[in-house]
């Protein structure tokens, strides 16, 4: 079991920084825009080759790099949305649940910080958090959205990764990036829908958030963390953002809830998360509305008029 190893040399005008990342989740997308930064920064990293349930394939990941720290952006989230996972169930199970675990616990034997891009989906609005309240939930409230299986499962090891000290948890929720054309990205994904909900979320833009994430290892922070803009926005609200900056003649159409039943097996997570333990480490984390401007559609403005 081999590693694929990327160009981790320092650039010129960039400092050694005596870091090296191992991370997880090579074909995925928030695993290669992690690989990215790092090229751009100057950070060596490697990619781990070995699958997350398998435990002897991870050690061997970690002896051949000898990382500073871990980065597990691999997982299961469904093809082509989170309804393959219910009829999915032991794979979901396999990687979600066991390969997650197998990876913190293989860390934590060798005193590496792991951190984990989770999901901010295993929360639904309830009446202690009312749609349109501004009162998020925090980092150490319960989950309580099980309408979906891979939400249930990403609650379960959420909920499990608490014992482990040298676990840094990141809950995202419906990322974003600048890249448009990404089918994985959420503004992406809704400009292509027949019809969309109009309901208010908390929001990750990624182009934002993930340099954050690598300060984070750098400070070696831990425990959980709601890992979304400040704020909230709704589909509405980003499509009229993409019709006014990206496409004049652009037009869709709404539906509620109960329609939208009828065309998806499980029920979506709807929330607000609090983010004031993020921006209080981070005072200069953009607003979700002043992010997808600055990240998002700014930098996409000229070149799709043109």
């Amino acid at each position: 079991m081999g590693l694929t190893t990327e160009n981790g040399s320092t650039a010129a005008g960039k400092e050694p920084c005596g870091l090296k990342f191992l991370i997880y989740g090579r074909t995925g997308w928030i695993g290669g825009l992690l690989g990215g930064l790092c090229t751009e920064r100057g950070i060596p990293f490697v990619y781990g080759d070995g699958r997350l349930e398998y435990r002897a394939q991870l050690e061997a990941d970690i002896a051949a790099a000898s990382p500073t720290h871990v980065f597990n952006a691999a997982g299961v989230t469904g093809r082509p949305n989170v309804d393959w996972c219910e009829t999915h169930r032991v794979e979901t199970i396999r990687a979600n649940v066991v390969g997650t675990l197998t990876l913190a616990d293989v860390c934590r034997e060798r005193g590496l910080i792991l951190v984990n891009y989770a999901t901010g989906c295993i929360f639904e609005y309830d009446g202690a958090h009312p749609l349109d309240s501004g009162v998020g939930f925090k980092e150490e409230d319960t989950p309580n959205f099980v309408g979906s299986f891979y939400s249930k499962t990403k609650a379960m090891v959420e909920e499990l990764l608490k014992n482990y000290e040298n676990v840094c948890t990141l809950r995202v929720r419906m990322p974003i990036s600048s890249d448009l054309l990404n089918p994985r990205n959420f503004i992406t994904k809704i400009t292509r829908y027949e019809k969309v909900v109009n309901i208010p979320n908390s929001m990750t833009i990624l182009d934002e958030l993930l340099p954050i994430s690598i300060e984070m290892a750098k400070r070696n922070l831990t425990g959980i963390w709601n890992f979304t803009n400040p704020g909230v926005v709704s589909h509405n609200e980003i499509l009229e953002m993409y019709k006014d900056y990206i496409d004049p003649k652009f037009t869709w159409k709404n539906f509620n809830l109960e329609e939208q039943a009828k065309v998806i097996v499980a029920p979506r997570s709807n929330n607000e998360l609090d983010t004031t333990k993020l921006k209080g480490e981070f005072p200069e984390l953009l607003s979700i509305k002043e992010s997808l401007i600055k990240y998002v559609f700014e930098p996409n403005k000229t070149a799709s008029v043109a």
